[in-house]
């Protein structure tokens, strides 16, 4: 394993666990194991991550069935413009790829909407996915597919908004290991770093929109925890508050 590898691990490292605080401390910290967090996530259902989930995972059956749509579907600078899109519901590198974003889309994408709301979040999704591969079809990596690009995107919108919004600096720089890996990535042109820095930069712009009596972008949405408790962090307009942060925080 080489020196490029081992850096690109660990800025791949940088985006995922403190993506994952993010999503855990939405819902309780380190009280809460991945079954209650699932539970969580999922309750009531958040119906634009179960309609993305539901398209990608009837996507991995089509795929698997006939193997002849990804090379059709996926990104190629002999392809149609339409394949940078296209190219979010294929994934080129097999089950090992296809299984792990099918999971991460699950937590993130449900995460993601309780904060941007069920409109932001797969607008984000999309944009940042695109965006990533119009990049990568541009002379990156010319051919593939996949939406963890994507999914990137909604973990920069995440940060971002932790970033801005807590007091805390702890929870501030961790939440910045997330744009900053992007940049290392983009240096590498890894496809990733497009995902995570344009995500960055929707949530930022979205965290401005909603703060004091601008329009109300963030879903009205008041959760149960797995616990039965109501979550304080969330108040009816999508907020998160706590005495110690603010909101957002």
């Amino acid at each position: 394993m080489n020196t490029h590898t081992l850096a690109l691990y660990a800025c791949a490292a940088a985006v995922v666990v403190p993506g994952t605080r993010i999503v855990v401390e939405q819902l309780g910290g380190d009280r809460i194991g991945p079954r209650r967090l699932l539970v969580a996530l999922w309750r009531p259902i958040p119906m634009a991550a179960a309609v993305m989930v539901g398209v990608m995972a009837a996507m991995a059956v089509v795929q698997t069935v006939v193997p002849g749509a990804v090379p059709r579907l996926e990104r190629s600078p002999d392809g149609g413009p339409w394949r940078v899109v296209t190219a979010l519901l294929v994934q080129t590198s097999g089950w090992g790829q296809l299984l792990f974003n099918l999971a991460a889309l699950a937590v993130v994408a449900a995460a993601a909407e309780r904060r941007l709301g069920s409109l932001w979040m797969p607008v984000v999704f999309l944009v940042s996915g695109v965006a990533a591969h119009v990049v990568s079809t541009l002379g990156w990596s010319v051919h593939g597919g996949g939406d963890s690009v994507g999914i990137c995107g909604l973990v920069g919108a995440l940060a971002a908004c932790d970033a801005l919004g807590t007091r805390q600096r702890t929870h501030r720089m961790a939440a910045l290991l997330v744009p900053v890996s992007g940049v290392a990535l983009c240096l590498m042109q890894n496809n990733h770093s497009v995902g995570v820095l344009t995500g960055a930069v929707l949530g930022a712009a979205l965290h401005s929109a909603t703060r004091g009596d601008g329009p109300r972008w963030v879903a009205a949405r008041s959760q149960e925890s797995a616990e039965g408790h109501s979550d304080a962090r969330f108040s009816v307009t999508g907020r998160r508050h706590r005495p110690d942060t603010g909101p957002y925080a």
